[in-house]
């Protein structure tokens, strides 16, 4: 799907991909849609639900923060779940059913910021500049955007680069160093 594209992908070409016959993928997802619905989860696993499992084991929210940053990016220019997840969010504008899901999981992962926003301001670990909701989304917005530039190999943008331009924004509104 992440060569193809999500309207040019055909079962032969997942097949192919995994090591599989047509008949086995058509097994277990009778239609390409399927495939992609499975495959949107695993990113809603990975960028929320293992994102959570993580940070609970956390107190501070300096550094629940600083580790929910770090989880929120692509592992380098060659992982596969937000290179689809990059994919489906092209095909979103066509597809109703990818905008629904990509919209459930940006607002998942701005609720999951803002809890820990509101935490560390009732703590008076941060003094927060803005509101929860306006800085989880620009949060969000800057792993989505960074996520997408180190999976299209900027040449000046890797993953320890995009963990400090946005731990550096974060610092700056919510009045704490949050070292990494």
């Amino acid at each position: 799907m992440v060569r193809h594209g999500t309207d040019g992908v055909q079962i032969k070409q997942v097949a192919a991909e995994a090591g599989l016959t047509s008949g086995a993928v058509l097994y277990h997802y009778s239609d390409l849609q399927d495939l992609l619905l499975d495959a949107h989860h695993a990113g809603m696993e990975r960028f929320y639900e293992q994102r959570v499992r993580r940070i609970a084991e956390v107190a501070d929210p300096a550094e629940k923060l600083v580790v929910t940053v770090r989880s929120g990016l692509p592992d380098g220019p060659d992982d596969t779940d937000v290179r689809l997840l990059c994919e489906l969010g092209g095909a979103a504008g066509r597809n109703r059913v990818y905008a629904a899901l990509l919209t459930t999981l940006y607002d998942r992962q701005v609720s999951m910021y803002q809890t820990i926003l509101e935490q560390g301001a009732a703590q008076g670990v941060f003094t927060l500049t803005d509101s929860t909701l306006a800085i989880a989304r620009n949060l969000v917005a800057l792993e989505d955007a960074y996520g997408y530039r180190i999976v299209a190999r900027h040449p000046t943008l890797g993953v320890p680069e995009a963990v400090e331009l946005i731990l550096s924004y974060a610092r700056g509104v919510t009045g704490n160093q949050l070292t990494p």
